[in-house]
Order: structure tokens, then sequence, then C-alpha cells
């Protein structure tokens, strides 16, 4: 909103001179004066009866002339209403405990040459707040019931005129009329449900942990209202992500998780169906089911499991949802929504929620529109809000993607179910993100066993002598004429504190009947893994026809489409490769494994920093026009009925993006979901998401997951930051078979692998190390038998050796150690060394090993990695592979994982090599 206080004050008849202009030409004034100016000319219209805008000007043409001055106190009035608008949540009355700090909102009504004095002086500017022409101080009421009272909204900063006119419509309206006796009701037995529980909790579990909603439990009503308002608008699913806070609560009291069930819980008991191999903590667990609305709407609610890695979820049920809407809904986005469920020290302070934030409006990664809501306790673990942000707000991420900010006071659950309502209603109409900030307290320390006394004595002090939002809505009721409403409660706590204490007396309670969706159908036809299903990969093969017509319909692209020369030229030379020599490179081994899948009827999903064309210019599923730069997807276009191939370059993140992808993944076992690294080490930016879903999900979750990533590694002298992808991490992180790690170097191989993903009665996540500069190496080229045959090889033994007898070395290695050790190999004619890849490093083919074993008999064996000893597979191998002898070539120990220096490396690269020869 612009300042004109410069005008009002010195120059009230510029304002004459600018109405003026306004009358002959609206577009040459500002268009902030052009808003003042037709609704003043409406307001006075209607004032007068008269049905054409007037002239209230000095020198008449109105039944009711305005002066100079008065046109000017006018603009005072009618800037201090949009001042309201855009500064009063600074002074609203959201904080149920304390005095919210002074945060300068300069709102006093002299701030807009107004004075005591004007208070009863009548204003048209009241017709911009519905109220006609009225008093200043009718204004000043109207005004502080709704942007200054419970409720504090940020909108204004929103560029969208029709998303700020509707909220601005909405959000007073809603905020100056009040519920039905019957959705306070509603209310009131919400309220009910997420305190009794808590209590109940509370006393017969005393101490133990269970980070209980109380403080919060508005938060109730409030995803009742949210998702009860959604369903109205279409909504059919919604998918919720939330730390532990409330979390047992919100399971029992929205998804309608049985009390029997948390109870089980509470008393350590394994559920079935519910927790499997080590299981995890009650509050990380998900749960999905279905439930009727209090307006009669089915909803299918899905709640992702989640670690303590706060906000580690969002991007999860992002991508989650994301995929349930492609193969569910046809990608209407209206029928899946998504609720985040931020802490307010957490929404603040981990930068995924900038990610995700940022994913929000991508088509890659949209997924029209996320609510979320902030319990918002003004505490984090014991670290007061001042020292946990630096904005006014733990939702100030918000304003980069221009989405509305409810702020909102946790004692008033008529409030909060308001703004819920409308958040609701604002992500239907518009499909975008918006957030409710509900500020409230925490009853108890981090936990019910912490003593929050010892960091915040006097806060607490506050806390302990007041009540909780269900007794401040009870005499809110009361107060505002339901004279039932005690007794009322009364009986609601009774009735619901026996069912309580029933269900804990082992009362048999039946769960909530669940319908499978399609996608979790198909999850349960699959099965969990055992270690003999790794002893040798299924036969993934695709017969000649096929390969011969996917390979035709990859190098093709309609007539009136001009790709850039270049890559033209590349894909001409992929033809001739085949043609003359019957071979086909890597990217194109790639792109055939992804085709082959589309046309058996299933989908794949790529995504990272470059994939359309790939890091380093290999893949080129996406061609580009050079005159027009229009786009063609080389994939999808293969038969008439088929799969799609969804590729997208992403946004610049690791994090947030690997997050959604795992997400994706989840939802449907039968798309195969590909994440590529721009650089492998760039992963390290993901590392939570692979320490708490990707490594560790199906034992804690029983989530099984087939996402691929593809992580760039090899040394070829690009320095510390672009040559290793830390293989030693994701290898520490390998026990009970919980993802597939390898490092392949034949294109066949990977199109073999890609396959298996699908092909495998169960889902595992595949990590591949992909080669860099072999992707154009001649070695890792594959002829067309290799793709109608068989399938994936754990194990390549060295094609150069026709007799073993003579071979008195073996050098096991992976990759494109592979590549620098057999040039070498076949340069010098050496028959008496035998170069074998491990091509996957877990599960370890150890009976593939021990074969290569037998038929070397008697040779030396060594294994050869381009990583610093304390690096790479050796440590892992060294722990793992007992049943060969062998020693360690590599680079000596180091702290950086590669020298900055080309010739450095060159140096240690081939001294490697000749070590490994020469030893």
């Amino acid at each position: 909103m612009k300042d004109f206080s410069f005008v009002t004050n010195s120059h009230p008849a510029y304002i004459e001179s600018l109405y003026q202009d306004f009358r002959k030409d609206p577009n040459s004034v500002d268009p902030e004066w052009v808003k003042f100016f037709e609704g003043f000319d409406f307001a006075v219209s209607n004032a007068n009866g008269k049905a054409g805008p007037a002239a209230p000007t000095a020198a008449g043409g109105g039944s009711a002339p305005v002066t100079n001055d008065q046109l000017a106190k006018e603009l005072g009035v009618y800037r201090l209403i949009q001042a309201y608008r855009k500064k009063a949540h600074l002074i609203a009355k959201t904080n149920p405990i304390r005095e919210r700090k002074d945060r300068k909102a300069g709102l006093e009504i002299t701030n807009f040459d107004l004075s005591d004095a004007d208070l009863n002086s009548e204003f048209y500017s009241g017709t911009f707040l519905g109220l006609g022409k009225t008093t200043l101080k009718n204004i000043l009421a109207f005004l502080n019931k709704v942007y200054a009272g419970p409720v504090g909204i940020q909108y204004t900063y929103i560029n969208d005129r029709e998303k700020a006119k509707w909220l601005e419509k909405e959000y007073e309206s809603a905020m100056n009329n009040p519920l039905s006796t019957e959705q306070r009701r509603r209310i009131l037995q919400k309220l009910n449900q997420g305190v009794i529980f808590e209590k109940f909790l509370h006393t017969k579990y005393i101490g133990q942990k269970r980070f209980g909603l109380e403080g919060g439990e508005s938060t109730i009503p409030a995803l009742d209202a949210m998702i009860s308002v959604a369903a109205e608008y279409g909504v059919q699913e919604s998918v919720i992500g939330m730390a532990h806070r409330g979390r047992l609560n919100v399971l029992a009291n929205i998804l309608g998780k049985t009390y029997e069930q948390i109870f089980n819980e509470f008393e350590g008991l394994a559920i079935p169906d519910m927790t499997m191999g080590s299981g995890d903590v009650k509050y990380h667990l998900g749960f999905r089911s279905q439930v009727t609305t209090a307006g009669g709407k089915p909803v299918n609610l899905q709640l992702m499991p989640n670690p303590s890695h706060l906000e580690v979820v969002d991007p999860i049920v992002i991508g989650f949802s994301r995929s349930k809407a492609d193969v569910i809904y046809d990608s209407d986005y209206d029928k899946i929504l998504p609720i985040l469920i931020h802490g307010d020290a957490a929404v603040a302070g981990q930068g995924i929620v900038y990610e995700v934030a940022q994913m929000s409006k991508l088509k890659g990664y949209y997924t029209g529109g996320t609510i979320h809501f902030v319990i918002n306790n003004q505490i984090g673990f014991t670290t007061d809000f001042d020292d946990a942000r630096s904005s006014d707000y733990c939702t100030s991420v918000a304003s980069i993607v221009q989405a509305p900010v409810f702020h909102v006071n946790g004692d008033d659950a008529e409030a909060v179910v308001k703004v819920s309502q409308l958040a609701a209603r604002y992500r239907q109409e518009f499909n975008e993100d918006v957030y409710i900030d509900m500020v409230c307290y925490r009853k108890h320390g981090h936990n019910e066993g912490d003593e929050p006394k010892f960091t915040q004595p006097s806060l607490y002090a506050l806390i302990d002598k007041h009540q909780n939002p269900r007794e401040v809505y009870t005499q809110f009721l009361l107060q505002n004429g339901d004279a039932e409403a005690q007794s009322l409660a009364k009986d609601m706590e009774k009735v619901f504190w026996d069912e309580l204490q029933a269900r804990l007396d082992e009362v048999k309670q039946h769960p909530l009947p669940y319908v499978n969706q399609k996608p979790e159908e198909w999850w349960q036809a699959l099965r969990k893994a055992t270690p003999a299903d790794f002893d040798q990969s299924p036969a993934t093969a695709i017969n000649e026809a096929d390969f011969k017509r996917l390979f035709d319909g990859l190098m093709k692209w309609p007539a009136d489409f001009v790709p850039l020369r270049k890559v033209s030229k590349l894909l001409q030379d992929k033809i001739k490769l085949y043609q003359e020599e019957g071979k086909v490179d890597w990217a194109t081994g790639e792109l055939l494994a992804y085709s082959s899948l589309l046309i058996e009827g299933k989908d794949v999903r790529m995504s990272g920093e470059d994939v359309k064309r790939g890091t380093f210019s290999h893949r080129h599923a996406v061609l580009f026009d050079e005159n027009t730069n229009a786009t063609y997807n080389r994939l999808n276009d293969l038969q008439e009925k088929q799969g799609k191939l969804r590729i997208y370059n992403s946004l610049l993140s690791e994090y947030g993006v690997l997050g959604f992808e795992y997400g994706y993944a989840m939802a449907n076992p039968n798309s195969l979901v590909v994440w590529e690294a721009q650089y492998g080490d760039f992963v390290n930016g993901a590392q939570t998401v692979i320490d708490q879903y990707i490594s560790s999900a199906e034992q804690k979750w029983t989530t099984q997951n087939g996402l691929v990533m593809l992580l760039p590694h090899g040394y070829e002298g690009g320095g510390p930051d672009h040559s290793n992808a830390r293989p030693e991490r994701f290898l520490q992180q390998c026990a009970e078979e919980n993802m597939v790690i390898t490092n392949i170097t034949t294109a066949a191989n990977f199109f073999h692998a890609l396959r298996r993903q699908l092909n495998w009665q169960f889902r595992k996540p595949l990590i591949n190390f992909s080669p860099k500069a072999n992707l154009r190496h001649t070695g890792a080229y594959s002829t067309m038998e290799e793709f109608t045959n068989g399938g994936f090889k754990e194990v390549l033994d060295d094609p150069f050796i026709q007799d073993a007898s003579l071979v008195k070395k073996v050098l096991l290695c992976t990759g494109k150690m592979y590549f620098d050790l057999s040039d070498k190999q076949a340069k010098e004619d050496r028959k008496d060394v035998a170069i074998v890849r491990l091509e996957q490093l877990y599960p370890l083919p150890v009976k593939q090993l021990e074969n290569i074993a037998a038929r070397y008999k008697g040779a030396t064996f060594f294994w050869v990695q381009e990583e610093p000893l304390n690096m790479g597979a050796a440590s892992y191998l060294q722990m793992n592979l007992k049943q060969i002898n062998y020693g360690v070539i590599s680079r000596n120990p180091s702290a950086s994982t590669a020298t900055g220096y080309a010739k450095v490396h060159a140096r240690e690269q081939q001294q490697i090599i000749d070590t490994a020869f020469n030893i």
C-alpha cells in the first residue's frame, strides 16, 4: 500500500486535481488512487440514492457537495482501512498467554490525518468495508474486530488482485458473522475429544513420552473443519504430514485410529500390520483410514510416517500426493489435498520448508496447493522464539510464494475453525498454498517427563494458571447465550472418559473399515524380500522385435521438428553405431529400459537438475527445436497405448527433490521413479532423506520403495567436489537387504538393473554410482543380444581371459576403475591378470564371487579402488567378504575425497594402476 501522507498533509487541493483527472481518464492516475476514487464514487452514489457516479467536488456536480478538506479526510479513512488490512496482524490479539511484542504497526489514527474529533463524523469510506456511510468510530470498531481481534491476516503482498479481493471479502464476512449452533456443537465435541484424550493418557501413563497436544487442542476442530469443508469442495483424499507433537491425538480423533490400538502401543505391544523389524516409537507411525465428514462426505486420509527430523516429511507428502493425483485422479488436484502440520521452531528454522515452498508452483512438483497448519507453541524444545528466528513470524516463508497467512489465537476455537474453513476454500478456489499460524502454548515440557521451568519459569507460571481451550470455549458459549454448554461439556467428558476407560480395559473395538485404493492393491500383491532373492537376478530381457522397434522409435522425431544440429548428429552416430557394429551406447541402453517399461503400460518419472539432456549431455530424452524452442519427448510416442515418461529438470535442490521423489515412489509400486544428482557428491545435501527413509523405512514402518538414485561417480581429475558420491556412506547403512547398491559398467547391465526394479516381487531403493567420462567409453557399449537375453549380472568375469589357468592375479574392482585397468591389460596383453567387476556391491553376491575364486584357484586377489582407503568399498568388503583372501590397493587415506590438481590426480591414478599390475 502506497503512502499518500505527503499529499493529505500539505496539498488537499492536489487530491481535487487528481480526482478531476480520474473523472476524465482513470488510466491517467495511479492504480491505488483509481481504487479509492472508484470506491468513493460508488459510496457517494449509493448514499445519495443515485444510479450513476457522483462528482462531489467543491465546484458542485453532486447533491451533497464535498470540500477538498473533506475529500482529504475521506482519503485518510481509506488509507486507515488499507493500513489495517496490511498491518493489523501486528497488533491482533493472537497470543493466548502473554502480551505481543510491539512491532511498530503505526495504526494510530493520527498517522492518517485523523483525530479523536473525527470519531463521530460520518465517512463514505465505510462502504469499503460494506458498512455504507458511517462514523469513524464504527469503522474502527469493525477494523479492530475483524483485523485486530483473535485473527491477524497477511495477504496484501499478493499481486493477483482477484485472490486479494477474494480473501478480503471472504475473510471480512467470516470474521464478522457467527457460526451456527450446529457448528458450535461440533467444535465443542472435537475439543472435548482432544482435551480429554490427552488428560486420560496423562493420568494413565504418567511420565510416558507422547508429545501431547495440551495447549494446542484447537488443532482437532481445526483439522476436522478443514477436511469437512475441503470435502464439500471436491476433495476425496487428504495426505497429512506432521511431526510428533499431537500426532496421537490426530490419529485418534481425526483419522479414527482406535483407542485400543493406541493403548496397545503404550503397553509396548506389537500390533499386526503396524510394525515389523525394528519398528519405531508410537508417535512416528503412519496410518490410513476412510472417514465420513460432518457433512456426510467420505474422505480417504493418509498420515505419512515421520521421524524426528521434523520437516523431512514435507516433500514426502507432496510427492506422495502428486503420485496419487497422477495415478488415481487423472492429475485433478482438486481431489487430493496435502496438509502439512508444523511446529513453529521447525517451520522457521529448517531449510527444507523453503525448498518445498519453492516447489509449490513448479510444473514437475505442483500438487494444487498445500494447507500448512502451524501448532505455534512459542518454543522449540527449550528455545524461546526470540532465539529461534529473525523474522516477525515463523511463517514468513509464505510470502516468497505469495501465500496468505492467518495468524490465530489457539484459545479461540471458533476463530481457529473459521480460518481453517477459509483456508480450505482458498486452496480449492485458487489451488495454491495457504498458511495457518495457530498461536498457542505447550502445557508440559518438550515431552511429558521434561521440566520446562528450568528455562522458562515465568512463561510456565502463566501456563499453569491457564484454562485449556475446551474450558475457554465452554465459557465463551455460556457468555454468548448457550445455557446448555456447561452441562453438555460435562456430559461429553463423562461419556468420552468412560469410552476410553473401556478401551483400556480391553473391551473389543473394531477399527474403521478401509477399502484399498488401486495402488494399495498393487502394494499388497508384492511381498517381503528374502536373502535368496538376491542370489541371482530374474530375467529382464525383451524380445528382438521390441528391441528394434524401440530403438527405431527413439531415433525419430516429427517431420516439422528441427532438433539442434549437434543433437541430430549425436542421434545419427547412435544409429550408425548400431547398424555397423550392432551395439548401443550407455544413454540408449538407459532409454531402452524406460521405453520397454512404457510399452508394458508402466509409467516412468525422472527428475533432477539437468535430467532432460543429462548433466553430461548424454541422455537427450527431450529434444529442443532450434528455431522455436519447442520440445519433443522421445519416449512418449512409441505406440498408441503406453505409459508416460514424466521428466522434469528440477529446482536446484537435493533434499526437497529427493524427498519428493521418494514420496512419489512410495504411493505407486508400478511406476519407476528416478532421481539423478547433478554430481554424485551433491546427494550429501539430502542425507536426512537417506537416513530417515531410504535406508530404514522398511524396517521402521513396513514401507517398501523402489526409488532409483543415479549418482555420477568417478575420478577424472575434477577435484574434491566432483569425484566421489561417497559410496562408503551408503554401504555402511546396508543391512537386512534394505537397499541395492550398484556401480554398473555396461549399457545392457544398466538396462537390466532398471527393469529389475519393477520385475521383482518386492521393491528396494536402488543407488547406482553412475559413470561420467565413461558414458561414451566403447567398453560400456552393449550388443543387442545382451538386451534380449538374461538379466542383470551382479559380477562380470573378465572377457579378455581365455585360459583361467594362466591367471596369477585377480583384480576385483567396480565401476570406472575397470576401464582404467583393462586399458593397461589390453595394451600389455597381460593374460596373467584377470579383472573382475563387482557390478552390485549390496546385497553382496557372495556365491558368485566364490565361483570366481574357484575359477582362478591359486591366484592372488586384490581389491582395487580409486577412492582413498578410508572411502569407497574397501572397509565394507573387509567387513563382509570373508570368503576370499585379498589385499587392498587404493589412494592413501585422506580427509578430502580427491585432489584439486589435475597432474596430481593423474599421477595418483597411474600409481594405483601400476601397483595393481606390478605388486
